[in-house]
Parts: C-alpha cells; structure tokens; sequence
C-alpha cells in the first residue's frame, strides 16, 4: 500500500547509514518491525510479577522421555 510520509531527511539518511540499507524503504520497514518487537516485548515486561506459579513445578521432570517398553 503506498504511503507518502513526511520524514526529516536527516533521521531517513542517519537510518539509511546507519544500518546498512540501500534505500529509505528499507531502512523504515525494518525501523517499524523493530518499533513493533520492542512494544511486544513491553507488554511482556508487563506482565512480570502478575503471573502465578507453582513453587513446586518441575520443568525438568517434565521433559524427561517416558521410556518405552520392549
């Protein structure tokens, strides 16, 4: 979908440069993935402290293999 976008040139060249990219689309789809990882992960952060767990869990224990009869 085109989009036209008022950008300041010197953030749009300092991108460009700066990540390596050979065009300013480039630089901002890869400026908005990364914008969208790092509010996901926000919302992670977030929910620190909020889930409950069992103490007595044992993640170990399950991901042992059940071993198989012969």
């Amino acid at each position: 979908m085109p989009t036209n976008l008022a950008i300041d040139d010197a953030l749009i060249t300092e991108a460009v440069a700066i990540g390596g990219h050979t065009t300013k689309k480039a630089a901002v789809t890869i400026a908005l993935k990364e914008y969208i990882e790092r509010h996901k992960q926000q919302k992670i952060i977030e929910l620190f402290g909020t889930i409950d767990y069992s103490k007595d869990y044992n993640y170990k224990k399950s991901r042992m293999r059940k071993k198989k009869k012969t």
